[in-house]
């Protein structure tokens, strides 16, 4: 595959080989699927794992996002430890939303709606957003899609991102400050990774 193919591409050509593999989320072992072709198929990467375990409990209820789902660790995890919230999981990679709907349907995590970036409402504001945004793609686009997503945030919402130290967590905490007026502090250090926590 080539390397950012799941970055950039919405039908990945690479064959899926789709399979199950057992994964810690929530504190509880659930099986999921997965494939080639999409972002870390074989784990729970290492700056998700940051992500979920340093990240505060999410809201019980609201919209959640979970922006750049992949097969669905972030939006599972949300779903499982609120329930009653609305959990939205966002991609382009259309093997990805196939795959973080079937394994939310698994676990029956019936308020996951999993979908493309235009098919969520404009209008839909976020209680929380927690994200290992796709720094490979570059600032320009990397930018756009925060520029995007994170004025969605409801007044005093907040979106947790996992960024790591080498690829620019700390230049891109002063540039969301500086370019779209939000605050952003350094949450939590981990394995290389820093959490920012950008408030609405």
């Amino acid at each position: 595959m080539n390397e950012q193919e799941h970055y950039f591409t919405a039908a990945p050509a690479t064959p899926a080989q789709r399979r199950t593999m057992t994964v810690e989320l929530a504190g509880r072992q659930v099986n999921v699927q997965t494939a080639a072709g999409i972002f870390s198929p074989d784990r729970t990467d290492v700056g998700t794992a940051v992500l979920l375990r340093e990240a505060p409990d999410p809201p019980p209820s609201g919209a959640l996002l979970d922006l750049g789902c992949g097969w669905g660790p972030v939006a599972l995890t949300l779903g499982l430890c609120s329930p009653d919230a609305d959990v939205y999981a966002v991609d382009v990679n259309e093997r990805a939303l196939d795959l973080a709907r079937a394994n939310a349907i698994s676990l029956g995590l019936n308020r996951i709606r999993v979908c493309r970036p235009d098919e969520v409402r404009a209008d839909l504001r976020f209680a929380a957003i927690w994200s290992n945004p796709p720094i490979r793609v570059g600032k320009a686009v990397l930018h756009d899609l925060l520029r995007t997503w994170l004025p969605r945030l409801e007044p005093g919402g907040t979106a947790y991102l996992v960024v790591q130290k080498n690829l620019g967590s700390d230049s891109l905490q002063r540039w969301i400050t500086a370019e779209l007026g939000m605050p952003c502090e350094r949450y939590a250090t981990s394995r290389g990774f820093r959490v920012l926590a950008v408030t609405g």
